[in-house]
């Protein structure tokens, strides 16, 4: 907790390099002096800070440059309590709740599920999106380029967020045009992108949710890191619209860990969202209940795997 208050704070961007006093750094942060040399003295102490004796100033130490905002670790907003990904994992402190019960510890905490807290909270919506984007920076060029997009002539990435998956898939392939699907200041944040990257010719953004009827026709549907946010219930309703949308001869393509995110990531599924992270067999046997047949699967990118669905049209249509 010291190091998430630390990153909160922004003790690291303010020390920097140069270091400087608890009495500097309670002023620019609004804190009680004594109450911060106690926390930065801790910091010494776990090796996150260094301490110069002469000077009396405080300045991160290799590890604590971590959290600095700009740092190529990305690990700040998974520790800032004001981001979406920090504060999520303080839902951890209900997770006997959970296990007792089985629901949504963040809930609890919170008073309302993550994608409402969301939907109140621009600022909160904005950090999950930049923490998305970091979770995909090295995934979309591999999910771009390990996977025959090409054959498609219209993919829409439901639950796309901003467009930086699709923006990648597209730019290698340029025969195809996509469109992303998400909530409207997502979409709208989508859009820009399309725009800066010069896609908007083959690049679109709708705003909506993967609960209502999805855009109908294209022949490729993608729901990458989707799934495991939600429990059975709430997925097989979103693999049913996808399934409902697709041209008949359409693919849905799911794009998961399958396994491979840890038991970690699967508690952290289960405490915020009441979600799981699954294996193949069982997002097949899942999609199964939905009307979808898997075609085949396979690694896409580090960590995440690739399953392609199809219709199931029936044994006198096959």
């Amino acid at each position: 907790m010291s190091i998430r208050v630390a990153a909160t704070l922004g003790l690291v961007e303010l020390a920097g390099s140069a270091g400087a006093t608890a009495e500097q750094l309670a002023a620019a942060t609004g804190t009680a002096p004594s109450a911060l040399r106690r926390l930065l003295e801790h910091l010494v102490a776990i090796g996150v800070f260094d301490r110069d004796a002469g000077s009396g100033t405080y300045r991160p130490t290799e590890l604590g440059a971590q959290m600095a905002e700009d740092a190529p670790e990305g690990i700040k907003p998974l520790l800032d309590i004001n981001a979406a990904g920090g504060r999520a994992e303080l839902g951890f402190v209900e997770l006997l709740e959970t296990i007792t019960t089985g629901t949504s510890g963040y809930v609890r905490r919170y008073g309302r599920e993550f994608w409402a807290d969301l939907d109140a909270s621009p600022e909160l919506r904005r950090s999950f999106d930049a923490q998305m984007n970091w979770r995909f920076q090295v995934q979309a060029a591999q999910i771009a380029e390990r996977f025959d997009w090409g054959r498609f002539s219209e993919l829409v990435d439901v639950g796309g967020g901003d467009g930086m998956v699709l923006a990648a898939i597209l730019q290698a392939h340029p025969g195809l045009h996509g469109r992303v699907l998400d909530l409207p200041p997502t979409a709208a944040a989508a859009a820009d992108r399309f725009a800066a990257a010069g896609l908007d010719g083959r690049a679109g953004a709708v705003p909506g949710s993967f609960f209502d009827p999805l855009p109908a026709g294209a022949d490729a549907y993608l729901l990458s890191d989707i799934l495991h946010d939600w429990d059975d219930e709430h997925a097989r309703k979103i693999l049913t619209g996808c399934r409902s949308a697709a041209a008949p001869d359409g693919t849905v393509v799911v794009i998961e860990s399958a396994g491979a995110a840890g038991t970690a990531m699967d508690l952290f599924m289960l405490m915020c969202f009441g979600g799981r992270e699954r294996t193949v067999d069982e997002l097949a046997a899942l999609a199964a209940e939905c009307g979808l047949v898997l075609r085949g699967s396979g690694p896409v990118a580090d960590g995440r795997t690739v399953l392609e669905f199809s219709p199931d049209l029936g044994p006198s249509m096959r």
